[in-house]
């Protein structure tokens, strides 16, 4: 999944973008972050923000799966609004198309090379079954799956995965190796084995 979030919490003023489509069911362990923040707010009040957290949370657990280090620059702010609106248009929903993808991306200045580098992010995760029935069963309006789509692969992911129902069940994102940062996930979508 990839996250364009501006702000995480609700507020008096503020409608989380967590809860919109592209991320509704997706983003997990929030709870983790909302810990971290209520620890940090009591030992030193408005000085660590939720996005930095998120920026060092991202780090950490990237190294945890063996993924490289980098230098977090502090000091982030969180964002004064949200948008609900921003969050459905500009997120690349799950379901979208490559060429759907890239113009989102585009919309936000961004080009092909972060779509893959962003898409790569996708090595460790899982996908849920309404994220990606469309592709086994009705990609083009047709009834058919998606020809890009392995057809032993497909086979596999149809056994858990239904023309109806099912909708919450999991399947790991790189299929390789679903616990490793690596770029068996980018391999995998080039053989045709994505969800």
């Amino acid at each position: 999944m990839l996250f364009l979030v501006s702000n995480i919490d609700n507020s008096t003023n503020i409608v989380s973008e967590k809860g919109s489509n592209p991320n509704k069911n997706s983003i997990r362990s929030f709870e983790v972050v909302d810990e971290i923040k209520v620890a940090l707010e009591t030992a030193c009040p408005s000085v660590v923000t939720c996005a930095d957290i998120l920026a060092l949370t991202a780090r950490d657990s990237t190294i945890l799966v063996g993924g490289p280090y980098w230098e977090v620059p502090l000091g982030r702010r969180d964002s004064l609004g949200a948008s609900i609106q921003g969050s459905n248009n500009d997120i690349p929903a799950p379901n979208n198309t490559l060429p759907t993808i890239i113009t989102k991306f585009k919309r936000l200045g961004l080009n092909i090379v972060d779509v893959v580098a962003l898409s790569g992010g996708c090595t460790i995760g899982v996908s849920r079954c309404t994220s990606f029935r469309q592709r086994l069963y009705n990609q083009s309006g047709n009834g058919l799956a998606d020809s890009t789509l392995d057809m032993s692969y497909e086979a596999q992911l149809r056994q858990g995965c239904l023309h109806s129902g099912d909708d919450n069940n999991r399947f790991p994102l790189d299929v390789v190796t679903s616990t490793k940062f690596n770029n068996f996930y980018l391999e995998n979508i080039l053989a045709g084995w994505g969800e």
